[in-house]
């Protein structure tokens, strides 16, 4: 069996977000930890960190920014999702974003069905949320589509097939989406652990051997860079 890795790797032409956008459309965004607190970016403001995304995206004459793959960020320290008593800061992103505005179309990567999907509704969590389930080459794996509208949700059931390309979703407006600028939290999933809906996107520093090995980089699909 190959590992999955491989099977990745060896897919072309994937686009996960409307597909008229040429990756050649797309830049990097670093919002790691060292960069916003360098910036003094208010991140509890979704509205103002919009403005931040659209800024960026103008002065690089880009459509959609991109990053984040295993990236420490300060994002998180406004919700207590990730911070909670006795337990260790969850503030390392294991998923990759795609920060494009709201109402863009969302494209399932693969052909796959709906695994699960549910609308978690914590602050600062992925609101309106689809996992689709993907077998190649006696391999199960799952990606995650996260921050969507909740009209996204209506009209799924699980066990629907979905085809490569196929429009799955529309990228939500905060505060439906968890209260961020809009963007899509992409993330590939080996093991669900059982998870129904949802599953962590962000770790903390003890974890991260494990979310490292068993959420594999998304770019390795994507190839976006």
């Amino acid at each position: 069996m190959k590992k999955l890795e491989n099977i990745l790797q060896n897919q072309t032409n994937i686009k996960v977000i409307d597909a008229t956008i040429d990756y050649k459309n797309y830049v990097a965004i670093d919002l790691s930890e060292s960069r916003t607190d360098k910036l003094n970016l208010d991140l509890t403001d979704a509205s103002k960190f919009e403005e931040f995304i659209e800024k960026h995206l103008s002065e690089n004459n880009a459509k959609v920014a991109f990053g984040g793959y295993l990236e420490k960020r300060n994002l998180y320290k406004r919700s207590e999702n990730f911070n909670q008593e006795n337990v260790e800061e969850r503030n390392i992103h294991i998923g990759l974003d795609l920060w494009i505005k709201a109402g863009t179309s969302v494209l399932s990567a693969l052909d796959g069905k709906i695994h699960s999907f549910q609308n978690n509704t914590a602050h600062g969590d992925y609101g309106p949320t689809i996992i689709l389930e993907h077998e190649m080459e006696d391999v199960i794996f799952y990606t995650l589509y996260g921050h969507l509208s909740l009209e996204s949700l209506d009209g799924k059931k699980e066990g629907q097939i979905v085809k490569k390309g196929e429009k799955i979703a529309e990228l939500g407006k905060p505060p439906i989406n968890g209260d961020y600028a809009p963007h899509l939290h992409f993330q590939i999933i080996k093991d669900i652990e059982g998870k129904k809906g949802d599953y962590p996107g962000v770790c903390s520093s003890k974890d991260l051997d494990f979310y490292t090995e068993n959420c594999s980089d998304p770019n390795l699909l994507l190839k976006i860079y």
